[in-house]
């Protein structure tokens, strides 16, 4: 019995798994690059530029301006997840691309977007600390945090890049339910689609919802627990999102 080689195995002209991911991240990155760099760049104009006008022109109220912008990253970032698979996965999985690589190539997105918002906020957090340090304000922080000074900067980066990609995993999660599902289910199933979001923010209590999360008694537990939870449930659910596409197919464009 002659042995037969499966087309879908074999990719043509040479050219490698890798090179196929690396094509699928560059797709990523242009098609999302618009999205996520308009919206740093609308941050620190508003935030920092506006706001340290502002600060000038009032000469001063020793609170971190920067820090008032601390929650606008979370909600952004479940856009970002939402918008993911709706946006590429019929055009990839249609030119060939499988969707355990799609998955793979979001998800390396997503983590290197976390980590790229997250740097940000550790950037320009030191900027502003420079400035106020010139100016003799106080850079005082208006949220609850893992950090309490500007110049914790490990903290910083990791208090901002668990929410980002948490929040991240949470609209991945959404996009694809509504992507296979449709609107009516898609909304059925948002209590379980927002829980890679809600474990973050019950392992880390940070930013807005801390002091809401605190006055039920709740302590958070230390880092040694709450960082590898929430990296845990960031990971289940980006391999959830790819359990639920592996058997959805494309569907024909109408019209």
């Amino acid at each position: 019995m002659t042995a037969t080689t499966s087309p879908a195995a074999t990719l043509p002209n040479g050219v490698t798994s890798g090179q196929r991911l690396r094509r699928v991240l560059q797709a990523m990155v242009i098609g999302m690059r618009p999205m996520l760099g308009g919206y740093w760049l609308i941050m620190v104009l508003s935030f920092l530029g506006i706001g340290l006008i502002i600060q000038l022109a009032s000469d001063g109220n020793d609170h971190s301006i920067w820090d008032y912008g601390t929650q606008s990253p979370k909600y952004f970032s479940v856009a970002i997840g939402v918008t993911l698979a709706p946006a590429f996965f019929t055009l990839m999985v249609s030119l060939g691309i499988t969707r355990r690589m799609f998955s793979l190539g979001a998800s390396i997105f997503l983590v290197g977007a976390a980590a790229g918002t997250a740097l940000l906020w550790v950037l320009v957090y030191q900027v502003e600390h420079l400035i106020y340090a010139w100016q003799g304000w106080t850079q005082t922080l208006a949220n609850p945090h893992l950090f309490t000074e500007t110049s914790q900067v490990g903290l910083i980066f990791t208090e901002f890049f668990l929410l980002v990609l948490s929040h991240e995993v949470a609209g991945w999660l959404v996009g694809i339910t509504f992507l296979r599902f449709g609107a009516w289910k898609g909304l059925a199933l948002l209590p379980l689609t927002v829980l890679p979001a809600a474990a973050a923010e019950l392992l880390l209590v940070a930013q807005w919802l801390a002091e809401a999360i605190a006055s039920t008694g709740y302590h958070r537990p230390s880092l040694a627990v709450a960082v590898p939870g929430v990296l845990a449930v960031s990971a289940l659910g980006l391999y959830f999102g790819y359990l639920m596409i592996r058997p959805f197919g494309v569907r024909p464009t109408k019209g």
